[in-house]
């Protein structure tokens, strides 16, 4: 096993028109000791068919069939093939700049293991690129600029899926592609941070990221907002509540109602602030809705905010910060 080979893993599926660019940026990165462990996740296209094309020029490029079905079996598949101390993931339809690889590896041979290297990205579009995700890029980045992704982790996902490196000790230490839970970029995000794998700070775009109508994260089940809600409940829990100190739940639009329907689920306690007269002292699956001045009777409260409006949001940190909670331990936003 070479001590500077990365695992670029790829999944793939109906992505021939984007596939050649893909795998070119690949074959141009300026450090050359890597392999491509490309899985066919079921395509219906071409795919499967340049992919062995290219192959048949590059022994680098190992592709494969997937046993199971859908990008986590896809993955964990790739992951039982890959030999190098180096793992990354790349998506099929996206763009390599061609320092990536050997940015990142210099990144963690310099900074050692119990860190995660990342880049900035910059999406792309034939149609150009909507505000929703220029304002997701221009965010993303500016956390990855400081290396404090995990500061807004209950946001967004944190990590983009496709540009990150890590080493093999650590991804197994963070159980690898393993759990069966979607989102799983997202999901692996949280098992990095759960680990105390430090991110590197970046300040160059390492990856353009492609977006179209068709893409995987906008069309299928598993990428709607139900799910990412699930999964920051799930770490939240697990990680970062405590339990002897009492719960509150900001808002009580689509995001709060998910969060407040769950917790009532799994019969953990919470106090349900409104700042919506029409709906304080009304009930919503049984629990009642509380004016903000309630907090000054709760003693040091925990607060999971998923009030959307950033003017709020701001009038919130506010509050926060005249009482002196801080953020990722008194209070954490979900959205």
């Amino acid at each position: 096993m070479s001590n500077t080979k990365v695992s670029i893993l790829i999944p793939f599926k109906d992505t021939e028109l984007y596939l050649p660019e893909c795998l070119d940026s690949v074959l141009a990165q300026t450090h050359n000791d890597w392999e491509v462990i490309a899985i066919d996740d079921g395509s219906s296209d071409n795919s499967p068919a340049l992919m062995q094309h290219y192959a048949a020029k590059d022994e680098r490029i190992q592709p494969y069939k997937n046993r199971g079905q859908g990008i986590i079996p896809a993955l964990q598949m790739a992951y039982t093939k890959a030999a190098g101390n180096f793992v990354t993931r790349m998506d099929s339809d996206d763009i390599m700049v061609p320092e990536r690889l050997e940015w990142m590896l210099n990144a963690l041979h310099s900074h050692g293991k119990g860190h995660v290297a990342v880049g900035q990205v910059r999406y792309f579009s034939h149609r150009g690129i909507s505000n929703g995700y220029e304002r997701y890029e221009t965010w993303l980045n500016s956390l990855t600029a400081e290396g404090k992704n995990y500061d807004e982790i209950y946001k967004e996902c944190v990590i983009p899926s496709p540009c990150w490196m890590v080493h093999r000790t650590d991804f197994d230490i963070s159980n690898a592609f393993n759990p069966n839970r979607y989102p799983e970029d997202y999901d692996l995000t949280f098992r990095f941070y759960a680990n105390g794998l430090k991110v590197i700070p970046c300040d160059k775009v390492l990856h353009h990221w492609r977006d179209y109508d068709t893409r995987t994260s906008r069309t299928h089940e598993h990428y709607a907002q139900n799910y990412f809600l699930d999964i920051k409940l799930h770490y939240f829990l697990k990680l970062d509540y405590r339990p002897k100190r009492p719960l509150v739940v900001w808002g009580a639009g689509y995001k709060g109602k998910t969060i407040a329907k769950r917790l009532l689920e799994m019969q953990i306690n919470f106090v349900w602030l409104c700042d919506n007269p029409l709906k304080i002292g009304k009930k919503i699956y049984g629990k009642e809705l509380v004016h903000f001045k309630t907090l000054k009777n709760l003693n040091h409260p925990q607060s999971i905010v998923t009030v959307a409006n950033e003017a709020a949001q701001r009038d919130i940190k506010h509050f926060f910060s005249k009482v002196k909670q801080v953020p990722m331990h008194d209070y954490f936003f979900f959205c």
